[in-house]
């Protein structure tokens, strides 16, 4: 499933997993407030990859955020 949310003013497209079993709005709050906090508060290469987030994969608990550059291509546990 695809769902779309903004994050820097820009449109990210979130795709989701079958096996994910937190209702949907419910993951989405918990992301984008994870993200918000982490773009204030988190490291340099979590910024980099943040400043450059192209898509995110929700898999059971984990975000990936897929970037420009695979090299910044993180993991993110959202619980």
């Amino acid at each position: 499933m695809k769902m779309m949310i903004t994050f820097q003013n820009k449109p990210v497209p979130v795709y989701f997993t079958t096996e994910n079993k937190q209702p949907t709005q419910k993951v989405l709050r918990i992301l984008t407030s994870t993200l918000e906090l982490k773009i204030n508060k988190g490291k340099n290469a979590l910024k980099k990859c943040l400043n450059s987030l192209i898509s995110i994969e929700i898999k059971g608990s984990e975000a990936i955020l897929h970037s420009y550059s695979e090299n910044d291509t993180l993991a993110l546990s959202l619980y």
